[in-house]
């Protein structure tokens, strides 16, 4: 028998994320298999969990984005210690130990799924918007002539980009994500400009954009019809906020099928971000 209260917050290692992305492939979240490494560089202060004879047995992110914003996500108790009030503790644990580490009155993100909202909302966590996933077939699309690949010369470029739409810098992240094995790259610009970029990357089943930013609906549809002709036959997943009506119709256009949703949920406030740029976000595990 496991005495809860004697349990206490370890951080946990490049392998502990890892094990932690492999209890999300098992419950079906369809991570890549690469993605820890892009977690756990984005701030190896930020993943923590239980232990048990020395086997974790739960854990979960608290990320900082150099203390002006955080992120909670990757929270899994491990399926045999269950029901015993490890998450619930954990969870609690979590959030205190990212205010701490945060600058004072940051807001923090997460994504709670519908089962859940009810708890995240008791822990001082307001929904801001839906977040739904839409499947779609990749097809052969024409490729617009403003669409090419991301050169790693031009990563301070999109970082650029990225901040505007994401609402904080993260170049910590985005230097792994931009390097994950079995990914494409897109960018549209115009001349000198970013208008847009996207991520498509291999997951456990089939390929997930993420992050689409665009300026606009056309320039996101360009981005979307790169990533469908990336990988031709094979499912692609869209994770969309419904407060942006053009990632609505983008998906309706191209007959994309609804899958499950999220709510984008925040403690502290709702952060200043121009969520109409925003046509899929980048994880549900880091924001």
């Amino acid at each position: 028998m496991i005495d809860v209260e004697s349990l206490n917050l370890r951080l946990l290692d490049l392998e502990g994320v890892k094990t932690l992305v492999g209890w999300a492939m098992e419950e079906g979240w369809n991570p890549g298999k690469h993605d820890y490494e892009a977690f756990y560089k984005a701030d190896p202060d930020g993943f923590y969990g239980f232990f048990y004879k020395d086997r974790l047995i739960a854990g979960g992110a608290i990320v900082s984005y150099s203390g002006n914003y955080g992120f909670m996500g990757l929270f899994i108790v491990h399926p045999d210690f269950r029901g015993k009030g490890i998450g619930n503790k954990l969870w609690y644990l979590r959030r205190d130990k990212l205010i701490e580490r945060l600058n004072k009155g940051a807001i923090i993100g997460m994504d709670g799924v519908v089962a859940m909202q009810p708890f995240y909302q008791k822990g001082g966590f307001e929904i801001a918007f839906i977040d739904e996933r839409y499947e779609c077939i990749g097809k052969s699309f024409p490729v617009s002539e403003n669409i090419s690949n991301i050169e790693p010369e031009e990563f301070y470029l999109i970082l650029e980009f990225d901040t505007k739409c994401f609402g904080y810098e993260r170049a910590q992240f985005l230097s792994k994500w931009f390097k994950l094995p079995d990914s494409q790259f897109f960018k549209y610009s115009n001349g000198d400009e970013i208008d847009g970029y996207a991520v498509i990357r291999e997951v456990e089943s089939g390929y997930k954009i993420g992050p689409l930013f665009a300026n606009n609906e056309i320039v996101a549809q360009e981005l979307y019809k790169a990533c469908l002709n990336s990988v031709i036959g094979d499912p692609v997943y869209l994770d969309i906020p419904t407060t942006n009506k053009g990632a609505l119709e983008l998906v309706k256009k191209y007959d994309a099928k609804y899958v499950f949703e999220c709510a984008r949920m925040y403690y502290g406030g709702n952060p200043e971000v121009d969520i109409n740029r925003v046509f899929g976000i980048t994880t549900f595990e880091l924001g």
